[in-house]
């Protein structure tokens, strides 16, 4: 049963806990704030206990100051397995993809899944190869849907008493665009979703273009949850 109480004052992720205003501000797939800010959990081979923590961008880029600081811990032990998550406001740049992939080279045992809330800079070449590269040494990367941002809610963020169940419902279009574009990179396709800056920054458009190649590549059953298709009608 659900409780109507924020974090318990005992929680020990009590303290690792980011406000609400920070998740929204960083995690709402309609605004395009600088700030990077992840949030992660690790489990360790079959131990049920997960550790949970959140960072975001200082001289370096936020991904790149968790591989740094998992690798300089004292419990971090490369031959047990591990399981990492992390909910990005932002995917990785292409710098920050090449390293997480010297990073899991190195650490065979380490596991990662990735789940973004946006695409950064997803027109340019280089970053589109890096989550290409990503996803095939066995990255997992996905666009945050619902369940994810009510998983974050509830594990992340310190919710006001009573407000468990009032995690940010952000209309699913944003998602799905995120998500059509994301499934272009993994196949190597040509970028289909435009996003432009107008009235100095304050209004986002979002704009599809697909290609033959797109109709041709892309699920159908994806394009039809777009509305880029239709069912064929039949008349009795």
């Amino acid at each position: 049963m659900a409780s109507d109480r924020g974090p318990s004052a005992g929680d020990p992720t009590l303290r690792r806990r980011i406000e609400p205003w920070e998740f929204e501000f960083s995690f709402d797939p309609r605004k395009f704030c600088k700030e990077a800010c992840l949030l992660y959990e690790i489990q360790w081979g079959n131990n049920r206990d997960v550790w949970r923590h959140s960072g975001k961008n200082t001289t370096k880029h936020v991904e790149r100051n968790f591989i740094e600081k998992i690798a300089s811990e004292r419990y971090f032990c490369p031959s047990i397995r591990c399981f990492i998550f992390w909910y990005l406001s932002w995917s990785p740049c292409w710098e920050c993809s090449k390293a997480i992939r010297e990073f899991l080279n190195q650490h065979p045992n380490v596991t990662l899944v990735i789940y973004i809330a946006r695409l950064f800079q997803h027109m340019d070449p280089q970053n589109r190869q890096g989550l290409k590269d990503l996803v095939q040494s066995g990255v997992t990367i996905q666009v945050m849907r619902a369940p994810e941002y009510e998983y974050c809610w509830r594990n992340f963020v310190n919710y006001p008493r009573g407000k468990e169940a009032h995690w940010p419902r952000y209309p699913p279009l944003w998602m799905n665009l995120y998500a059509l574009e994301l499934y272009c990179i993994i196949l190597g396709l040509p970028p289909c979703l435009h996003i432009s800056r107008r009235y100095q920054n304050q209004l986002i458009v979002f704009r599809l273009t697909l290609q033959n190649c797109h109709y041709q590549m892309i699920p159908p059953y994806i394009l039809l949850a777009m509305g880029m298709i239709q069912l064929p009608m039949t008349w009795r």
